[in-house]
């Protein structure tokens, strides 16, 4: 009798500490989730919206395997990253999350939009990011503030978007999926390599000139030779450059090599010593990118980023071509979402409406714009 009383008294015992382990777990998981969700980054990246799971049916259709994706969405460009966004998600049976960066004055149009029937189901977090972050790297010119433009430098920050992340995709708003984001997410990267990019030289994309010195298909064309600098980094002149508005990244590889502070480095030189192309005003995103992996990048399939559809209102394609791609690019001054761009109408297949009306769609009949 007196042994049975002993083992109950253990049990009872057992019970008690079982109970109070799974409280404190409990307590430690709650603390964590709280810091998560409300710790601002040291970038100044709040997260505001996050949708964790689709309903139940549409989970289990797609796959476990979550797939990154990271996307800036400026108000006017909002379109463009909807469309894309749409194009990706309308392609593919993966569980893709989209990481949107945005400005703060931008985040109650972008949610309005995002609960449009299209989109609802779609998983993705809001990022509010800080321009203040971008102090001292960029050159801002005080009579043309209206130039600047912080969210083009969002892919410089990828790991402070998605830090528990291995591997991330990141793409312009000017873009169009029409294949499965998982082939372009399972791109092999070479050991050592942060990024894999689309080549400039690839056998898609034709050799686009530009006025004056340099061209836009090499290092010449992006970087001022003459300064010492960049003479001193003994990088060849005619290396073939690349697109940096679609590409993978290995963010682990990533923080090791710590590429956000050496891109910010290059920024911040820039500032100083005027190191950029004069021959391809504007873009400033490009040439820290092309130092920072010269020669250090693995490649995509350049399927997988056909370009300069914004290059010209023409369309320097076949309609066939532009079918077989699996991602169109309208990288350029001729964006599908305006008055003269080529093969807008494949843009504005996935284009949802804007259900506030602040987005100004201009429509076109595409005929119009047959290549000469």
């Amino acid at each position: 009798m007196t042994l049975r009383k002993v083992n109950i008294s253990i049990l009872i015992v057992a019970v008690v500490i079982f109970l109070l382990v799974i409280h404190h777990n409990f307590l430690s998981l709650s603390d964590f989730l709280r810091r998560e969700l409300s710790d601002p980054s040291p970038l100044g990246l709040q997260p505001i919206d996050f949708i964790p799971a689709a309903p139940q049916r549409l989970a289990d259709e797609r796959n476990d395997k979550e797939i990154p994706v990271v996307i800036a969405a400026s108000d006017e460009r909002l379109g463009g990253a909807i469309a894309a966004m749409n194009s990706i998600y309308q392609n593919t049976r993966a569980n893709v999350v989209f990481h949107i960066v945005t400005l703060n004055d931008t985040v109650d149009h972008l949610r309005m939009w995002l609960r449009s029937p299209p989109l609802k189901n779609m998983r993705y977090r809001i990022l509010d990011f800080d321009p203040r972050v971008l102090e001292g790297k960029v050159q801002v010119d005080p009579q043309r503030t209206d130039t600047f433009k912080p969210l083009t430098f969002a892919r410089f920050y990828l790991p402070s978007f998605v830090p528990h992340a291995e591997k991330v995709i990141y793409v312009d708003d000017d873009v169009i999926v029409q294949d499965d984001i998982v082939e372009l997410y399972n791109t092999p990267l070479k050991p050592g390599h942060a990024a894999a990019f689309s080549d400039d030289c690839d056998s898609t994309s034709s050799k686009v000139a530009v006025r004056g010195a340099g061209n836009q298909y090499n290092y010449i064309g992006f970087l001022d030779y003459k300064k010492e600098t960049i003479r001193k980094l003994a990088m060849k002149a005619n290396t073939c450059s690349f697109n940096p508005g679609v590409f993978i990244a290995n963010l682990t590889e990533w923080k090791l090599q710590n590429i956000t502070k050496q891109l910010e480095k290059w920024m911040a030189l820039n500032v100083v010593e005027e190191l950029y192309s004069k021959t391809l005003a504007g873009s400033i995103t490009t040439p820290p990118l092309l130092i920072v992996f010269y020669k250090q990048h693995s490649s995509i399939d350049p399927m997988w980023n056909v370009r300069h559809l914004g290059s010209s209102a023409g369309k320097r394609y076949s309609p066939q071509f532009v079918e077989a791609a699996k991602l169109l690019h309208w990288n350029g001054h001729f964006k599908p979402w305006g008055r003269t761009a080529s093969y807008a109408e494949v843009w504005e297949k996935w284009y949802v409406p804007d259900p506030a009306g602040k987005f100004n769609l201009i429509r076109r009949h595409s005929e119009a714009y047959e290549a000469k």
